[in-house]
């Protein structure tokens, strides 16, 4: 009877210890995660993040670093508002799927035409031939971030902005590959509001964040509300700084949500459940499975493959992008506006979803999404925290030698070659509108009529060309950049080309000629 007893026991504990096992696996992990996060933080003097990880179906971490804004006590935690930028295409194409699901859009092959009849490109076949899959897979032919200084900081509409798509020019064939593109999302927003008679921000609010109670993200900077993360970034030769929360509701269907990690969790559940969480179906798991899946390719160089050995692929679906790591499908998005950067990453075969928000522009969001991977698919130990380190060491040696080669390159003793009035005037472009240059005390002073931020001074370099210097009002981080005056025949000014580098926004787009 005893022995009996004893493989009575033996069994039930046998059968118990791989759930002990697997509860204090999990357990470790998110130390692992929390230690390195606090690592992370410190190294980098991050001023804020917030981390929530879900895991069959529940939140099992949910954590805020850091606080909101420097010179403050205003602790981040897990309720902390940050803007989601470009997290927020995924919420987009869920629409869209809500409205197919609803029998009120075809299907994503649907052409563009048939819902904005008015809307056109740079070719009539495109316009003609252009589908929803197209918009909402960056694949129009269109460079990456092309025309993105259209919404940027600008008092635009988005029927403004998407009226003056018609003037970019492609760098690909139509489908022929992949160039990132907000504005095509704006278009896709556009759908939404006409076929469902509501603006972009009320149809989300009403059809995810309200059934998945998301209570306290905003589908506007202006609706923020208390406990909201401040942007951070590094101006040119000074420290970190606090910055104004840029409002781009003109692109809100691209870039406009703010949430918390606490609402994420929310929304992770929803997407690992393939459209259903917590008993409400938002939309169907058909269209799950159509946002999941390849609709574009993604160059994946030498280099690429050298740096993560098991990536094999790198595509974009519908509002995501998915790649293979460590032998498992993950889908995954970032996002990007001045002073917030953020990632969202789904595991679905481990059942895993995280989400990294911060409140600078340091890559602490990117070495915890690498971590955080790492450890839920058990991938080799690496320090992503060290590599990003000997990166930026790197590349702050690589920009003290471009800027010591810019400034040996002046031309010394080199006067502008007219009077400075005489450069003063309006220059404008089909594609953006007005570029204002006017005399102020005996300067020159560069503004951008469409977006009032974007201010200037111009220091005179050489000849012609003048150096920018924005003005605090411009949060962008940008580089030296430079202003050149082309001179007609006549003496006159007759083109201003703006050189302004940066990993953004295009401005040789602008086409800036003098009104006469």
């Amino acid at each position: 009877m005893k022995r009996y007893f004893l493989r009575v026991n033996l069994l039930i504990l046998l059968l118990v210890l791989p759930f002990a096992a697997s509860a204090q696996t999990l357990e470790s992990k998110l130390a692992e995660i929390d230690q390195y996060a606090l690592k992370v933080m410190e190294d980098w003097n991050q001023p804020g993040m917030a981390i929530a990880i879900v895991k069959d179906g529940k939140t099992v971490f949910a954590k805020g670093y850091g606080v909101r804004q420097i010179g403050t006590n205003d602790k981040v935690d897990e309720n902390t508002i940050f803007a989601i930028a470009s997290n927020s295409k995924a919420f987009t194409t869920a629409g869209i799927a809500i409205l197919i699901d609803e029998g009120k859009i075809g299907g994503w092959d649907d052409k563009v035409s048939k819902y904005l009849p008015e809307f056109r490109l740079y070719s009539p076949y495109v316009s003609d031939e252009l589908t929803i899959r197209d918009l909402v897979s960056h694949r129009v032919g269109l460079d990456t971030f092309s025309g993105d200084l259209l919404w940027y900081e600008t008092t635009y509409t988005d029927d403004e902005i998407l009226r003056r798509l018609k003037f970019l020019k492609p760098v690909r064939g139509f489908r022929s590959g992949f160039g990132y593109q907000n504005l095509m999302f704006i278009a896709a927003g556009k759908i939404i509001e006409k076929v469902s008679g509501k603006s972009w921000g009320d149809f989300i609010k009403e059809k995810i964040l309200a059934p998945l109670e998301m209570n306290r993200t905003t589908v506007t900077v202006k609706d923020l509300r208390d406990n909201a993360a401040t942007p951070h970034n590094e101006s040119l030769g000074s420290g970190l700084r606090a910055l104004n929360r840029g409002n781009v509701d003109g692109a809100a269907a691209a870039a406009g949500l703010n949430s918390s990690v606490a609402d994420l969790t929310k929304w992770i559940k929803l997407q690992l459940g393939r459209g259903e969480s917590n008993g409400k179906r938002i939309f169907s798991e058909k269209n799950s499975w159509e946002m999941w899946q390849p609709a574009v390719l993604l160059p994946l160089s030498k280099a690429a493959s050298e740096y993560m050995p098991t990536r094999h692929f790198n595509t974009y679906g519908l509002g995501w992008n998915l790649f293979d790591y460590q032998g498992k499908k993950i889908v995954t998005h970032g996002g990007g506006l001045d002073g917030m950067l953020s990632k969202t990453v789904l595991i679905p075969e481990e059942n895993v979803g995280f989400v990294v928000l911060t409140n600078s522009e340091y890559p602490v969001y990117s070495i915890m999404q690498s971590k955080i991977l790492d450890v839920f698919v058990d991938a080799p130990k690496r320090d992503w925290n060290a590599e990003s380190k000997a990166r930026a060491e790197s590349s702050k040696k690589t920009e003290s030698a471009g800027l010591a080669k810019m400034n040996a390159a002046r031309i010394k003793d080199a006067p502008p070659g007219l009077p400075l009035k005489e450069y003063a005037g309006t220059y404008t472009g089909e594609f953006y509108g007005d570029v204002l240059v006017s005399e102020e005390n005996g300067k020159l002073v560069l503004r951008f009529k469409p977006a009032p931020n974007f201010v200037a001074d111009l220091e005179p370099w050489h000849f012609n060309t003048f150096r920018i210097k924005w003005r605090p009002s411009v949060s962008y981080d940008f580089p030296p950049g430079f202003v050149t005056f082309s001179i007609d025949k006549n003496g006159k000014t007759d083109e201003l080309k703006i050189d302004q580098p940066n990993n953004d926004f295009w401005f040789y787009e602008l086409q800036l000629n003098r009104q006469k």
